[in-house]
């Protein structure tokens, strides 16, 4: 098969398209034909050395595919209401760079009806990262007002639907009154330019001092200080990167008298078990959002596989909004 490997630690152009053996599907695992894969900000640390795969997995990049299941494990199959044939989507712990890529099945969900492979393609990791922490660990609820920085990334395209989908209000940081505009008309209730206006005096202008219930940061460093700053009493904010930085100093008395909760997680190394259960929410919860079209995949950029590449230097300039995804049928 072709599959996009890391041939060296460093810049995009270290990604070469190769020839590797198909994978076999082990116990609980299915084999897919990959039509199209996402891109997303882990694959750019991996590639600059600094997000090795957890133990077991594929060296080849890539933690998110669509496409069909070729074969695996019948009795799981069986077992999931899948079955040979069938168009998914699915989480992976990496290998998804490739025209076949190996899968858990209950990583896999099915194409929501009336989405192309493309579109599909982009959902499972910044779905399973924000159902896990702004509804697991964050406990959302309606009503509440959520703070997301880097709104017009795939996580934040992502969670600005579904909290809105949710019936919460929700508040984005971007970088450009462009990417503002794009969060408005994608449901934010409000956009927050941070290279113009402290987004701390803004959250606190338009909370009328109160804050907001629910963040999720991206961002780390200093932003956890400010973050506490903007945070309502038993306010919630959930770190999910470190783009930032790791080293982050913030009032703890603010902690204390507001009952806060400053969290994290990443999403990679946890067990199938603990994504099937995301899973499973996602199918009941989402899935029909996006068949109904109340909610959509929001998708930048289309390349070709052989062009992954072109890609990472898309996603390092910052100038998407929504996904980047490697179509292998081009």
């Amino acid at each position: 098969m072709n599959a996009v490997e890391i041939a060296g630690y460093g810049g995009p152009d270290v990604l070469r398209l190769v020839r590797r053996p198909v994978p076999a599907a082990g116990e609980g695992e299915v084999l897919i034909r990959v039509a199209a894969s996402g891109i997303n900000r882990p694959d750019i640390l991996q590639r600059l050395g600094r997000y090795a795969p957890p133990p077991g997995a594929s060296d080849i990049p890539g933690l998110e595919v669509a496409g069909v299941i070729e074969g695996g494990d019948l009795v799981a199959l069986d077992a999931s209401g899948l079955k040979v044939g069938d168009r998914v989507c699915a989480l992976v712990a990496g290998g998804g760079y490739a025209e076949y890529c190996v899968a858990p099945v209950g990583q896999c969900l099915p194409v929501p009806a009336g989405l192309s492979d493309v579109e599909a393609a982009g959902l499972p990791e910044t779905a399973f990262t924000v159902w896990s922490n702004v509804f697991d660990r964050a406990a959302l609820q309606p009503g509440e007002t959520i703070l997301i920085h880097g709104g017009t990334s795939g996580i934040g395209v992502t969670a600005i639907q579904f909290a809105k989908a949710k019936g919460a209000t929700v508040w984005v940081t971007v970088g450009s009154d462009d990417k503002a505009r794009a969060c408005l008309a994608l449901g934010a209730d409000q956009a927050i330019n941070y290279r113009s206006t402290d987004f701390v005096e803004e959250v606190k202008r338009l909370s009328n001092g109160t804050g907001v219930n629910v963040i999720l940061d991206m961002v780390a460093g200093d932003y956890v200080a400010r973050n506490v700053s903007c945070l309502a009493d038993d306010g919630r904010s959930v770190i999910i990167a470190v783009q930032g930085g790791v080293n982050a100093g913030f009032d703890a008395g603010l902690v204390l008298r507001k009952r806060l909760t400053v969290t994290g997680s990443t999403l990679r190394p946890r067990s199938v078990g603990f994504k099937t259960r995301i899973a499973r929410e996602l199918t009941r919860q989402i899935w029909p959002l996006y068949e109904s079209g109340a909610i959509k995949p929001v998708v930048h950029a289309v390349l070709p596989a052989a062009q992954a590449e072109q890609a990472h230097a898309l996603m390092e300039s910052g100038q998407h909004v929504g996904k980047i995804v490697l179509d292998w049928t081009a």
